[in-house]
């Protein structure tokens, strides 16, 4: 521990060295120089408290969201004006020694000015969007419409809409009235069937409790299903005793009950039109370890026709490409969420980047593999950061032919 802490000092001493000479070469008034100590140490101080009082066991998770926004606006844009700096240090050291190799005068040169305004600049912008993400980002809820080719779709579902939503992170939201919005534009879709696809919330059921009268206002023709997500188990948060743990998956099952949803786990279901049918299978968590792998296809689509047309409510997108796609059910489509763009990142109509593809090969859209469908949703909530920057949160909403 003290190791890790001498490493970590040693590299912000290294890095506000860098800063303090990019702001030294763009300014000589004192009082500048002066106010950013000051403020440096204001910000360390309230980082290292926020840090050493976090808790698993408090529902409420604004600590680490304070810490997260304090590194993300005030410490990692540092790293752009220590870039530059180092640049303009390599150029010094080659200047100077391509002048003592010529037997020049050999004074070293100083620093130059549009570095570290360049730095400092790039810098501040990326600040300003951290704290853009924070105040507006989680909040620009988008509506993506998808038209899908399902196999084996029943004539009565040609045109039939079903909307999903994922990754509500409830606990991470202070004030839930502010996603009236969001569920404003639910509504609007006029959907014949909403699914959610996991992570209700950060830990614990009672996160979910200040929400139900809002979700149990989200409207569906033919109903509303869910899943269970990684984070609904409970199993990042420290628990009194295991029989409290224990009661968090039912006290989540009865809430979103109340809210209108009815929670699959690893069961299935069938929408019913004019004698014809179409399958939603739900199944628990399965991931890659370390997540959980409670998800159980052979359960949820025991009695399924394999013909029949199916569409599986999976929350962890690696499900697909390691069981689902394969799996005998013949399952046509399959909804995910989890990874939620890493809530950073660039999603423009022809140039889609976030650094969690370097983690999830299939992180965001759509997704055909084997004749198989997959559709991963950018989430609808935030955790850790309590932002977004570039993946706005997602509402999407199929129609399927």
């Amino acid at each position: 521990m003290l190791k890790n802490f001498l490493i970590a000092t040693g590299i912000l001493f290294l890095l506000e060295f860098y800063v303090f000479g990019a702001i030294k070469t763009v300014t000589a008034n004192s009082w500048i120089r002066a106010g950013y100590w000051i403020f440096t140490a204001l910000i360390y101080g309230f980082f290292v408290f926020e840090l050493l009082n976090i808790s698993r066991s408090d529902p409420r998770p604004q600590r680490m969201q304070i810490a997260v926004s304090i590194f993300l606006m005030f410490i990692l844009p540092k790293l752009f004006i220590a870039f530059f700096m180092l640049l303009d240090d390599l150029g010094r050291v080659f200047t100077y020694a391509i002048h003592s190799a010529s037997h020049a005068e050999t004074v070293y040169p100083g620093r130059r000015k549009f570095l570290s305004i360049a730095g400092l600049g790039l810098a501040a912008i990326f600040s300003g969007l951290i704290l853009d993400g924070i105040v507006l980002g989680k909040y620009r809820h988008r509506v993506r419409k998808v038209k899908l080719k399902l196999a084996g779709l029943p004539s009565a579902f040609k045109g039939y809409k079903v909307l999903q939503i994922s990754d509500v992170h409830s606990g991470s939201f202070l004030h839930p009235e502010k996603l009236q919005h969001a569920v404003d534009l639910i509504n609007a879709q006029n959907a014949d069937l909403v699914v959610f696809t996991g992570d209700m919330v950060n830990n614990f059921a009672e996160e979910f409790r200040p929400f139900v009268p809002m979700f149990s206002t989200i409207k569906a023709k033919d109903g509303k299903f869910s899943i269970l997500g990684n984070h609904d188990y409970g199993d990042y948060a420290e628990w009194n005793s295991p029989e409290e743990k224990a009661q968090n998956i039912p006290k989540l099952t009865a809430l979103q009950q109340q809210a209108g949803f009815k929670m699959l786990r690893n069961e299935h279901t069938f929408i019913e039109k004019n004698s014809q049918k179409l399958y939603i299978l739900g199944v628990e968590n399965w991931g890659e370890k370390p997540f959980p792998q409670f998800g159980d296809l052979n359960k949820a689509s025991a009695g399924v026709p394999p013909q029949a047309a199916k569409i599986l409510l999976s929350h962890d997108p690696t499900h697909f490409d390691a069981i689902v796609k394969k799996h005998p059910s013949n399952v046509q489509l399959t909804l995910s969420g989890h990874t939620h763009g890493m809530q950073f990142g660039l999603d423009l109509k022809n140039v889609r980047w976030s650094p969690v593809q370097y983690r999830y090969k299939k992180w965001a859209d759509l997704y055909e593999s084997e004749g198989k469908l997959l559709y991963v949703n950018r989430g609808f909530g935030v955790i850790g950061y309590p932002g977004r920057v570039g993946i706005e949160p997602e509402i999407t909403l199929f129609e399927l032919s």
